[in-house]
């Protein structure tokens, strides 16, 4: 883990984690926004999808902050109440996404729907990819400093951001290129995979004192 840090060196670690937390609050409320009001326009549930995930990460991102606070001021400290209550939120947010996104994936596969275009799906997840991976290693690098698996398990969360991303880049791009039928629904089917494991693994940590949103 390298050598012990001051604990000037500290704080100023637990500083830059809780700016990770709140930019990533933000990015994901901006994300969210643009991607639900793109997906929405060009008809493409996946893009909408991604969006509404996006909202539902802002939940958990506020549970994060307030957790890198508690852990700042007693690192041995155990989850509150607080943040139980975030991961239960999250939790059932996600599980009201997956039902609302299989159900209509299914509908749309049913009556033969296409998006519009997904030529905003392109984009927007090559962005979030970047973004995403960018705060991965940053997050890491910090949590390693500290010797924080909090901090390194968030880093894990926010790399299955990353995960959602790629997803969204594939569909997008095979339909904007080959046009072929219900791949949104199928890049859908798969963003609702790992937002079911994320509602998942928050009712988990919820009931524990095991790291933070997901390991």
């Amino acid at each position: 883990m390298g050598k012990p840090i001051t604990t000037t060196e500290a704080t100023k670690f637990f500083k830059t984690a809780f700016g990770l937390a709140i930019f990533t609050i933000l990015y994901n409320i901006v994300e969210g926004v643009i991607s639900t009001y793109l997906g929405f326009e060009d008809e493409s549930l996946a893009l909408f999808g991604f969006g509404s995930d996006s909202f539902i990460e802002v939940i958990s991102g506020v549970g994060i902050g307030h957790m890198i606070l508690r852990i700042q001021r007693n690192p041995n400290s155990r989850r509150d109440d607080f943040e139980r209550t975030a991961l239960k939120i999250t939790g059932t947010a996600f599980y009201i996404l997956v039902v609302g996104l299989v159900l209509t994936s299914i509908y749309n596969i049913y009556i033969g729907h296409k998006p519009q275009t997904t030529f905003w799906g392109v984009i927007i997840s090559f962005i979030s990819i970047v973004v995403m991976w960018v705060l991965v290693v940053w997050k890491r690098s910090v949590g390693t400093r500290l010797n924080s698996a909090p901090i390194l398990a968030d880093a894990n969360c926010t790399l299955v951001c990353v995960y959602m991303s790629v997803i969204l880049l594939v569909s997008s791009g095979i339909y904007e290129l080959f046009g072929i039928p219900y791949i949104d629904s199928i890049g859908t089917l798969g963003l609702s995979y790992f937002a079911f494991n994320e509602g998942k693994e928050c009712f988990e940590k919820a009931k524990s004192d095991d790291l933070s949103c997901c390991d």
